[in-house]
């Protein structure tokens, strides 16, 4: 079976660490996109980049090859310095013995890098990039609305 080629973009922010938090993702197949959001009333900036990432993975409704531009450094290094991987081998311990972080979102998106084949682009935030700067506009406006 030949995949679709699926690229997505994600962001997540926080007003506080923690506070009150949102994330925005754009995905785009051939010329159609949907954009997607959401957040909490008390997370962490972490927590909205994975998030980010998960619901736009899962809103996929068949196996994708996906390029997925994040400027998130923690999700990026996690999975391509195979952080992530150690981690749960060693029953969601850090190197240092200590605790991983974001567990539970941790274990839901590993099968979705199963399930998909995802290539990660990091990108500077802020830098103005195009698609970058919507998915922080869709976070953000999300968490202010929370404040109301």
């Amino acid at each position: 079976m030949v995949r679709k080629y699926v690229e997505i973009f994600t962001d997540g922010a926080c007003s506080g660490n923690p506070g009150p938090g949102g994330w925005g993702a754009i995905l785009r197949y051939g010329d159609k996109e949907k954009e997607l959001y959401g957040g909490e009333k008390e997370t962490t900036n972490n927590r909205m980049e994975l998030t980010a990432v998960i619901e736009a993975l899962s809103a996929l409704k068949e196996p994708c090859i996906v390029k997925l531009t994040t400027d998130s450094k923690y999700v990026c290094d996690a999975i391509l310095n195979g952080w992530v991987y150690s981690w749960q081998k060693n029953g969601w311990k850090k190197a240092d013995k200590k605790p991983a972080l974001n567990v539970d979102l941790w274990e839901k998106l590993l099968p979705l890098l199963d399930r998909h084949e995802v290539k990660f682009n990091w990108v500077k935030g802020h830098n103005g990039h195009k698609e970058n700067e919507r998915c922080d506009q869709l976070a953000v406006s999300f968490y202010k609305n929370l404040q109301k």
